[in-house]
């Protein structure tokens, strides 16, 4: 049967769309009408507002079959991201595939707490950020304040590949990157004045039932948070004070129902004036605190 059942002669825009829309919601994909205008955009290198405005323009074969393509890898849930290539953070266009988790709304409430919290040091802070992934906060982290140098680390070759790639689109030139297990890639002497992580969170036992687009395409390693989700974050926690500068800021992404556990990990650390920051869907999603002089003995 070929993808578009019961054809009519002539595919126009807008019968492409209500076709498309129709498909995903009968598959039950939460946003089927803008996941069918961002694929057809897509396949015309056109925009979502040119699609309005050209409603009843009858599409070529050549942007048909393209569209087809894309409608096949969406009904294999597939990412949207991943199958435009991109994804926008903090006003920003990141480039993303399936060796990086795709960037989030929520993790810009970790970038809010960051700023906001080293704002004495706008114009020579010294940040890290740990499992960067395709390097969204580091870069967005070193464009908002230029004349400070960040550092993103993540075990994964594949992710900094994309991270450095944009970077350099995105002309965040005050950041470097390097490849190791959180702490690994640095040196003994290295300090910063602010370490962010969004570290992987979800529990072990739950990754089976989360959505197919995150199951089975997102990279589990960048998931994968071990039997309570806090594995990483217990060790990322413990080892942080060896890395702070005085007065240093920790500011970490935990799962849903996870932030009072990490506050309790800050405390056993060192750490004092921690704060729990919601993201824009009201949940308890960033946690962040001060090195405490207790804490900054281990330097």
């Amino acid at each position: 049967m070929p993808i578009l059942a019961s054809e009519p002669q002539v595919w126009t825009i807008d019968a492409v769309l209500r076709w498309a829309a129709d498909d995903f919601r009968s598959r039950g994909l939460d946003c089927p009408r803008l996941d069918a205008e961002l694929l057809l955009a897509h396949a015309l290198s056109s925009t979502r507002i040119r699609l309005v405005l050209e409603t009843k323009r009858a599409l070529e074969p050549a942007e048909l079959a393209c569209f087809r393509d894309l409608v096949r890898r969406r009904r294999a849930r597939e990412p949207v991201a991943y199958i435009l290539g991109y994804r926008e953070f903090y006003g920003r266009s990141f480039r993303v595939d399936a060796r990086v988790l795709i960037p989030r709304p929520d993790t810009e409430t970790l970038v809010e707490i960051a700023l906001h919290r080293t704002r004495r040091l706008s114009l020579s802070m010294r940040a890290l950020d740990l499992c960067t992934g395709s390097g969204c906060v580091a870069i967005t982290l070193a464009r908002q304040r230029p004349t400070s140098r960040v550092i993103g680390t993540d075990i994964s070759d594949g992710a900094l590949a994309v991270a450095r790639e944009n970077a350099l689109r995105l002309g965040a030139y005050n950041v470097g990157f390097a490849s190791g297990d959180l702490f690994s890639a640095l040196g003994p002497a290295d300090r910063f004045d602010v370490i962010v992580a969004n570290p992987p969170y979800v529990p072990s036992g739950e990754i089976a039932a989360l959505a197919p687009e995150i199951r089975d395409h997102e990279p589990r390693t960048a998931l994968d948070g071990g039997l309570e989700g806090l594995t990483t974050l217990g060790r990322l926690v413990a080892e942080a004070p060896d890395y702070l500068a005085g007065s240093g800021l920790l500011a970490v992404e935990v799962g849903a129902g996870e932030a009072a556990a990490a506050g309790r990990l800050f405390e056993a650390a060192g750490f004092e004036d921690i704060e729990i920051a919601r993201d824009c869907g009201r949940i308890e999603r960033v946690v962040s605190g001060v090195l405490s002089m207790k804490g900054r003995t281990r330097l």
